[in-house]
């Protein structure tokens, strides 16, 4: 009789204890742990990627001939990824219920079998014909392209092995089930088993495959913590479901940047690219509007101009209300503050809230000045001057400090027609792209809504 072992595997962040326990240790909820009845394989079993006698080598002795990266002609999607598809690697996408994860991959499957073999698209949600019909609509395919529809992993691994694609697709891996398990698919012991076969056939095949990962309520991936540290990417398809434009940003990536973001507006025939992101999400700004400002984020390595919107009602209760929309609210109470106490605004009878347009969210804090800007603009009433971007993170004395990476968001505000930039005193003028943008300097915020607003009042 074969051997087992039973844990309590927490579902929300992936911890294993030997008995169950009502509140997990180490992410504090409350009932998150499951019993996992495992059987244990013997020693015998176990093999690493390079196979069951795998033996150390020198470094200098590795070769890396081919794990050249598998160019793109989705430059989008490459870029989040690194510069192109890594030979043996494990990516994970992920998104809420209709985002586009599986349009998206299914566009990405067209491309590679096209251009560089054959491709296994593997789904375990939808028959055959349904995914021609999308197909279709898409106006991809190919006669590279495999459809299987399978849900038994066992089997999925030995189409893989005899198909040798340039890359496998896994939609998705929550449907995914191998028979050593008693578990029903989806479940923590299903799903990280899976994730882990799946990575050792593509590690010691070299071919590359993508699971397709649902999300939780709480937007995190559903299955154990253990999933993503098993991948070696982790790709998560963000935006509003009624709206178009959708962001593919990366969270972790062993062979890449973590911070990169890729930009698609959804329309009927797919995922199509965006080029110039700033561009659209500026295309429908109204300069003479008041609460409105231009920042510019630093997404990855690209620069980002975005319109920050700020509007400041009288409050009809006690408690005024602090709203951020793509912002983080801590930075938008702490601006709020400066703003009342340095600069002498009265913001504490009036509703604030805050928007960032196109669904972006901004993380850094480059773009404190342009919603300091944008909230005095509304409470003022007092449109900020339309050739004017702001860069610059305010302190709580009201100071303004620089920000990293000056010279690249200068550059992409002055290809979109801006005419002047207002960056903290502390900036160094060598550093600016000479004759192609006025640097305007200001040492506090209180200086920069003066210079902001000056022209409009």
């Amino acid at each position: 009789m074969a051997k087992t072992r039973t844990q309590f595997v927490c579902q929300q962040c992936g911890s294993v204890q030997l008995k169950w326990m009502g509140r997990c240790p180490d992410c504090n909820e409350w009932n998150t742990f499951v019993e996992v009845i495992e059987p244990q394989a013997s020693k015998k079993d176990r093999t690493a990627f390079g196979g069951p006698r795998a033996v150390p080598t020198r470094l200098s002795d590795v070769k890396t001939d081919r794990l050249d990266r598998i160019p793109m002609a989705m430059q989008e999607f490459s870029r989040v990824l690194g510069g192109g598809i890594v030979p043996g690697c494990l990516v994970l996408v992920s998104g809420d219920p209709g985002i586009g994860k599986s349009t998206l991959l299914m566009q990405v499957a067209t491309q590679i079998a096209d251009t560089h073999g054959p491709v296994l698209y593997v789904s375990g949600e939808e028959s055959a014909q349904q995914i021609k019909m999308r197909a279709e609509r898409l106006g991809t395919g190919g006669d590279q392209l495999y459809l299987l529809t399978e849900t038994d992993l066992d089997e999925v691994l030995i189409h893989i092995e005899n198909l040798k694609p340039r890359l496998a697709i896994i939609d998705s891996i929550q449907t995914m089930q191998v028979d050593d398990l008693t578990s029903a698919a989806g479940s923590i012991s299903q799903v990280r088993e899976c994730a882990a076969r799946l990575q050792s056939l593509a590690k010691s095949t070299g071919a590359s495959i993508f699971l397709v990962g649902h999300v939780t309520k709480s937007g995190s991936i559903a299955g154990p913590k253990v999933l993503e540290h098993i991948v070696d990417t982790v790709l998560y398809l963000e935006g509003d479901r009624f709206h178009s434009y959708r962001l593919l940003r990366s969270t972790k990536n062993r062979f890449g940047a973590t911070d990169e973001v890729g930009v698609f507006e959804m329309r009927g025939n797919g995922m199509v690219e965006v080029a110039n992101p700033s561009e659209a999400f500026l295309a429908e700004r109204l300069p003479t509007a008041s609460g409105s400002s231009i920042a510019v984020t630093m997404e990855g390595t690209r620069p980002l101009l975005v319109e920050v919107q700020a509007l400041c009602s009288t409050s009809a209760f006690g408690l005024p209300r602090r709203t951020a929309n793509g912002l983080d609210i801590n930075r938008l109470l702490l601006i709020s503050a400066v703003l009342s106490k340095r600069v002498g605004l009265k913001l504490g009878d009036q509703d604030i809230f805050a928007n960032v347009i196109g669904g972006l969210h901004i993380g850094e804090p480059a773009a404190d000045l342009a919603t300091a800007c944008s909230i005095a603009s509304s409470m003022r009433d007092l449109p900020v001057a339309a050739d004017l971007v702001m860069i610059g993170e305010v302190g709580l004395s009201g100071e303004l400090r620089t920000v990293g990476q000056l010279p690249a968001r200068l550059n992409e505000a002055a290809k979109l027609g801006f005419r002047r930039a207002l960056v903290p005193r502390t900036y160094r003028l060598q550093d600016a792209p000479s004759d192609k943008i006025e640097i305007v300097m200001a040492r506090s915020v209180g200086e920069a809504l003066a210079i902001a607003l000056m022209k409009s009042s």
